[in-house]
């Protein structure tokens, strides 16, 4: 996004009632490593947002700015109108599962029960119970002894039944088999329909994300290389698989579309384009090739033919 667009003064109380979060100009280094750079982002509320990112890109150091636990170097991020960092009642209405779980040593879930009600005083201990069994969670068994999978779904529980406005989740995913990642998902969009709860999740796994995202931003070394709605970005950009006969033909697709990446086995071609259905089916049919079709396009797909344009190599870093 660009920085002027979401140029507002974050010291006095956001009018808009459609703003979330806004993160503005906001830089974190450790040493002489910069983990975020000069972020700018507006995350609306109502929305399920994705922050995806490879391992390193400062994904899980921007979700501890945005929920307070770290201040900003520079920059000012905003929950609500109101600036978070040391302000307790502006933490109130987040709720943060991070990467590396903590529990009390030899602690319960009973015991992370009684911490919550304490901090959130709209904790729902019913719900709490019901999910705890629904999930097949033992409340009185102790934390140590429980898999990976099994501690992320006490956090997903507890942070539903907390009962704020926002939960942030980091890698909330990972370690989930897949039918726990369904419920999750589940459970999810169940409180987004009749609580209005806002999530944001931090993933480097775009397929795990497509199902229950509706914007995404992109991080890469500390920074944002964009922010878009998913369903716009799938109107916007095509997969079209084709037969190439010649040169001549091969010339005449490059200069009707605005090609984005283009993958070849002999005279089969793979491309995707910019552009509207329409507009790329009109062309096709006027070029006439042996063979075509339009296939449809994955979330990942998607981001690599965008950061590809955007002079980002991700073919280099995942081959």
């Amino acid at each position: 996004m660009d920085k002027d667009s979401a140029g507002i003064n974050l010291e006095t109380k956001q009018s808009q009632e459609d703003i979330m979060i806004e993160i503005q100009n906001v830089s974190k280094s450790f040493g002489e490593v910069k983990a975020v750079d000069g972020i700018t982002a507006r995350i609306e509320e109502g929305h399920v947002f994705g922050l995806i990112g490879t391992n390193g890109a400062g994904k899980s150091t921007l979700m501890r700015l945005m929920c307070g636990v770290m201040k900003p170097d520079e920059g000012k991020i905003a929950v609500d109108g109101t600036l978070v960092y040391d302000n307790p009642e502006a933490k109130s209405r987040i709720f943060y599962i991070s990467d590396d779980q903590y529990f009390f040593k030899s602690g319960t879930p009973k015991d992370m029960l009684h911490l919550y009600r304490t901090y959130y005083p709209s904790f729902d201990a019913d719900k709490w119970k019901e999910l705890m069994g629904k999930f097949g969670l033992d409340t009185g068994r102790k934390i140590n002894t429980f898999s990976k999978g099994m501690k992320k779904q006490l956090s997903v529980i507890c942070g539903i039944c907390a009962n704020t406005k926002y939960l942030f989740c980091d890698e909330t995913f990972d370690g989930l088999d897949p039918v726990m990642r369904q419920a999750v998902k589940t459970v999810f969009i169940r409180e987004i329909e009749t609580r209005g709860l806002t999530p944001v999740i931090a993933s480097h796994n775009l397929r795990e994300l497509e199902d229950i995202c509706e914007y995404v931003g992109l991080l890469h070394k500390g920074g944002i290389l964009f922010e878009k709605d998913i369903d716009e970005m799938k109107l916007n950009i095509q997969k079209i698989q084709c037969v190439i006969k010649d040169e001549t033909e091969l010339c005449q697709v490059k200069e009707g579309l605005e090609i984005l990446t283009m993958e070849n086995r002999g005279t089969l071609y793979t491309f995707t384009a910019r552009g509207l259905r329409e507009g790329v089916e009109a062309f096709m049919e006027q070029l006439n090739p042996v063979f075509y079709e339009l296939l449809p396009l994955s979330l990942e797909e998607i981001f690599i033919s965008e950061t590809e344009v955007k002079g980002y190599d991700v073919k280099a870093l995942i081959l």
